[in-house]
């Protein structure tokens, strides 16, 4: 009997698209203009450095531009090609489309290793990429608006917003050109934990529905769920810290590319963080059990687990091994369809990367609106919200005056109730708002259809339902 082979990351997705438009009714032209990526921009640019020109070659795939401007990260790896970024700029696509966030989808990424690179260097190198890409319009405030991904974060995308303006000197909305800048720079509050802290809410709203968590084989809360985490980088480590500190969860295992830490009482989220910041990993960290083979630990028992760095790390040779009973993906395309197919089968309910790690693209919105306003987040209505809620406040002490009775507001609650909303509150407000509106028309439809019986294609229905409402609403 042949081996069943595995599918690649960009036919993963392909895949898992068919599954979903199998149970619509679209016109076969547009099911085909939905699905295919638009336009790949290739570019191979060279640097001196060192004393000699090196070369690099990079990406930029618009996958659909029902919405402009078109939304994706760029990201910095060795293993970055163009069916990876294409498949990424569809699943942006999908990802916008099902949160709600007025983009298309796109994706950026530079064949580099950042780390063989000092701080000038990169610098160097990004704003070079910047201008290529910039030049054609491929960064753009209202065309095309990139975000850091995975190997980039606040300091490159500060640097592409710099090129851009060095570029555009009378394009007041330059700002608005690239998200997840740093906070002095155009940014906004929350950015950086932002996809971590999505991830999140997630969960919060999984667990509140107790149908959906005995699906999912599980009871209760958040509080004392054992997780495991693979790959601590930004979304990993907020997502881990989060559910830790405010939510009780025990991490029992962190998965890192030199090994995994494992301790069944729960590891410290923050020292290990440290630890991998300090020291490129996690070999040597002596609080806790070191496994060489860290994708063994993928296969430990626990209730939730946590992938959080690169795509096709649950496959054909381990689903079958897996024990977790509820997978949330943090990072994209963890699992692949054909893994998928077998996590299926076994019962164990996957919450989707194009829900789950739909915060940072939430908040990447949040940003861009704040740049385009020229205004952060609060700054016209904080004070009015206090006054009101002063007027509120001094009604209630006024009555426990007049009745003379033993009633009386608890000490903390002139202060709490007082405080209007800074931006960083209303930012999260905001995600989780986002993040609890999409799981319900996710969930409407994975209840609420017999042929329906997962999250994944309940997220890819609804998604690829919405492009196809903008379509039709373009006369296409």
């Amino acid at each position: 009997m042949a081996q069943k082979k595995e599918p690649s990351f960009r036919q993963s997705v392909d895949l898992m698209f068919n599954r979903a438009v199998a149970l619509m009714d679209l016109p076969p032209g547009l099911e085909q203009k939905i699905k295919v990526c638009n336009a790949t921009y290739t570019v191979r640019f060279g640097v001196r450095l060192r004393g000699q020109i090196q070369t690099f070659t990079g990406y930029r795939s618009v996958h659909s531009e029902h919405m402009e401007p078109v939304k994706g990260g760029i990201r910095y790896s060795m293993g970055v090609n163009q069916d990876e970024v294409e498949a990424l700029a569809a699943l942006m696509t999908y990802k916008c489309a099902l949160v709600e966030t007025p983009f298309g989808g796109a994706k950026g990424g530079l064949c580099i290793d950042p780390r063989q690179y000092d701080e000038h260097e990169l610098e160097q190198i990004t704003r070079r990429f910047a201008y290529e890409l910039a030049k054609r319009d491929l960064i753009h405030p209202s065309q095309n608006v990139p975000a850091p991904d995975m190997g980039t974060g606040e300091r490159e995308m500060a640097w592409i917003a710099d090129q851009y303006a060095r570029m555009n000197t009378t394009e007041i909305n330059a700002r608005a050109c690239v998200t997840g800048k740093p906070l002095h720079g155009g940014g906004i509050a929350g950015r950086v934990e932002a996809t971590g802290r999505g991830v999140q809410y997630a969960l919060h709203e999984f667990f509140r529905h107790p149908e959906d968590i005995a699906q999912a084989g599980l009871a209760g809360t958040l509080d004392g769920k054992r997780v495991v985490v693979q790959g601590l980088g930004n979304v990993g480590y907020h997502a881990a810290s989060f559910l830790a500190a405010e939510d009780g969860a025990k991490v029992i295992g962190i998965i890192e590319r030199d090994g995994a830490l494992v301790d069944e009482n729960g590891l410290d989220v923050e020292a290990v963080h440290q630890w991998i910041s300090n020291h490129g990993g996690v070999s040597g960290y002596a609080d806790a059990t070191y496994v060489e083979d860290g994708a063994k630990i993928l296969e430990i028992d626990c209730d939730i687990l946590i992938p959080a760095a690169l795509e096709g790390v649950i496959n054909l040779s381990n689903a079958a091994k897996i024990s977790a009973k509820l997978i949330i993906e943090a990072a994209n395309g963890p699992v692949t369809a054909g893994a998928d197919d077998i996590l299926r089968e076994r019962g164990v309910v996957i919450i989707p990367d194009l829900f789950a790690n739909g915060g940072g693209v939430t908040v990447s919105y949040f940003e861009w609106v704040k740049n385009l306003s020229h205004i952060r987040f609060g700054r016209m209505q904080r004070r009015q919200e206090e006054a009101r809620h002063q007027l509120v406040f001094n009604e209630l002490e006024s009555l426990s005056d007049q009745t003379k009775s033993e009633w009386r507001l608890s000490p903390d609650f002139k202060q709490k109730y007082l405080r209007g909303a800074d931006e960083l509150e209303l930012v999260r407000s905001g995600l989780d708002d986002t993040m609890r509106a999409a799981y319900q028309s996710m969930r409407e439809v994975w209840h609420g259809r017999e042929d329906v019986g997962d999250l994944r294609v309940a997220a890819y229905l609804v998604a690829i339902g919405r492009v196809a409402d903008s379509y039709r609403a373009k006369g296409l």
